[in-house]
């Protein structure tokens, strides 16, 4: 057993197969097409609102619907309950997100013409923190959002989580949160990343297992 352990951390040193190498590569382009399309958008229906007010999140900033019309629309929504005011330079994330990218790009090129299997399996990683931690702070922020509220506000409301992921209702509002093409061009990435690592660990375990090569022939 110890010996095979051994030859399995040996094997995780060796260079990816060569066909995995473009593969990778061209992981690439969906990760960097994601700065064009927005990661997530929110959608908000009301009587008064038959036409919805729209926001869109990308990795750099943030969109209204309607020319930006509708970022200034719910900002002042969010006034009268209490709930501060939408802006870029409170979404702490959208300045490091796109490093975080940039990086995930050029790491998994290093991994395509360099690495070995060690190195695909810290891609991988890597790769399935970042989406972990985006989500995790992403459902914060809107925790926060919707319980901070000034508690001076013309109408009060009781705190609220925000629509995270579907629809739900709060006061008149219909809301509804969906990721949009960039949320999926990045995990199409990461799904690339996650079956070639499971790929060549996978073939590892199996060459590990192996019997050994015997060496010269029985008289």
């Amino acid at each position: 057993m110890r010996a095979r352990i051994d030859r399995f951390y040996e094997l995780l040193g060796h260079p990816i197969a060569f066909w995995s190498r473009w593969v990778l590569g061209l992981a690439v382009v969906p990760l960097v097409l994601s700065f064009t399309q927005p990661l997530w958008n929110i959608r908000m229906l009301a009587p008064q609102y038959p036409k919805g007010l729209e926001l869109d999140i990308y990795a750099h900033t943030i969109e209204g619907g309607n020319d930006g019309q509708d970022l200034v629309e719910i900002n002042t929504l969010n006034h009268y309950i209490g709930m501060r005011k939408l802006e870029k330079v409170d979404f702490t994330d959208l300045e490091w997100i796109p490093f975080a990218i940039g990086a995930l790009a050029l790491l998994a090129l290093r991994v395509a013409a360099l690495g070995d299997v060690r190195s695909l399996v810290d891609l991988a990683v890597l790769s399935v923190y970042f989406g972990l931690f985006s989500a995790a702070r992403f459902a914060f922020m809107l925790y926060t959002y919707g319980h901070n509220l000034d508690p001076r506000a013309p109408i009060h409301m009781e705190p609220f989580t925000p629509a995270i992921l579907g629809t739900k209702q709060i006061a008149n509002f219909a809301t509804a949160s969906y990721p949009r093409g960039a949320s999926y061009l990045i995990a199409l990435f990461g799904g690339v990343v996650a079956g070639l690592t499971a790929w060549h660990l996978l073939r590892a375990f199996r060459r590990a297992r192996a019997p050994a090569p015997r060496i010269g022939r029985d008289d």
